[in-house]
């Protein structure tokens, strides 16, 4: 089948353009989505997403060179799911980081279950946090609750990272005596 064919299958909303697609440029697709992923499954779901992709945009489009549109795509979605996939392991490795800092100042889920009503653990640590002063209060929420790194608040407070670190070592001390002074078992 000719590529103005298929084309044409695209703009009739015909399912066999997808078939005939894959017949034709399904083992190029895949082979320059492995050669950029380095990895056959990553390389069969870039093709899929390409081949979505291309009956969304066809029609309206009308690619001249459907081979180059469609490697085009390819090269596009797997540089996308390239980031993605490096975007998901620096913030997993972040959020990582920061449930380890502060999970010896809350309890463990069954704890809470257990001994603090719905919304109860929250106003603890908001009272608490009302206590402290206002660069104490900013670094906790920076770095629990919006996940930044020492060096992204040091940097938009204009201090030392080893200041934020001892900063935030003693805040997390002092809320976990004060949850437990308040009842709460860590």
């Amino acid at each position: 089948m000719t590529d103005e064919e298929i084309v044409d299958l695209y703009f009739g909303r015909s399912e066999n353009a997808l078939k005939e697609t894959d017949q034709k440029y399904g083992a190029k697709c895949r082979a320059a989505a492995c050669n950029i992923l380095k990895d056959h499954g990553d390389s069969e779901e870039c093709t899929n997403d390409t081949y979505m992709k291309m009956w969304n945009a066809i029609p309206p489009n009308r690619p001249p060179h459907l081979y180059a549109f469609i490697i085009r795509i390819v090269r596009n979605t797997a540089i996308d799911m390239i980031r993605r996939r490096e975007a998901k392991r620096r913030s997993e490795g972040n959020y990582a980081a920061v449930y380890d800092e502060i999970k010896d100042c809350i309890p463990a889920a069954d704890n809470v279950e257990k001994t603090v009503e719905a919304g109860e653990l929250t106003e603890l640590i908001e009272r608490f946090l009302n206590g402290q002063n206002k660069d104490k209060k900013t670094m906790f929420m920076m770095r629990y609750f919006s996940f930044c790194s020492v060096a992204e608040i040091a940097a938009k407070l204009g201090v030392s990272e080893s200041k934020v670190t001892v900063t935030l070592t003693r805040v997390r001390s002092k809320l976990r005596e004060y949850l437990e002074k308040e009842g709460i078992d860590i």
